[in-house]
């Protein structure tokens, strides 16, 4: 009797497996799940509500120098893989449930990784900015972000200013 009770619930549990594997396979497909791992800026607009970032980017002056990935990911391959995995899941959590205003906004986390990324690329211009010996230089706070000032640099549409 055992085993009878042992052999169903190997069944239903590869029955879920096999149900939950197929899911989420569809859904990686159905998704485009494979070009998120490329550095794409098209991947981008996978999403609707990217069209807008996606097309000031075109026009800005960072499309002949950085992607998506040089601005919104950190450059060390491990933290740039795990920024990837935790957006990935908010984004598809969010795009699935509907949840997420029509005016995309950067939440503080992303924030953060951007900001680190603009020091990285415009490190001899933050130099003069910050002081080269841990001082402030010209600027009066360090801890301002470069968006305070410069606006949305990466996405920042030409023709309507």
């Amino acid at each position: 009797m055992r085993s009878r009770r042992t052999l169903i619930l190997g069944g239903v549990l590869m029955v879920a497996l096999g149900v939950l594997v197929g899911l989420g396979g569809f859904t990686f497909v159905y998704a485009r799940g494979a070009s998120y791992l490329s550095n794409d800026p098209e991947t981008c607009v996978n999403c609707h509500i990217m069209r807008d970032e996606y097309e000031a980017w075109q026009m800005s002056s960072h499309r002949n120098v950085a992607t998506c990935n040089d601005c919104h990911t950190p450059h060390d391959p491990i933290n740039k893989w795990i920024v990837k995995g935790i957006n990935g899941f908010n984004h598809s959590l969010a795009f699935t449930t509907g949840n997420y205003p029509e005016n995309i906004q950067i939440h503080d986390f992303n924030a953060e990784v951007a900001q680190e990324n603009c020091v990285y690329c415009h490190s001899t211009l933050v130099s003069e900015v910050y002081g080269s010996r841990g001082d402030t230089g010209s600027h009066t706070d360090a801890d301002r972000f470069c968006t305070d000032c410069h606006g949305n640099p990466g996405h920042q549409n030409r023709n309507t200013q």
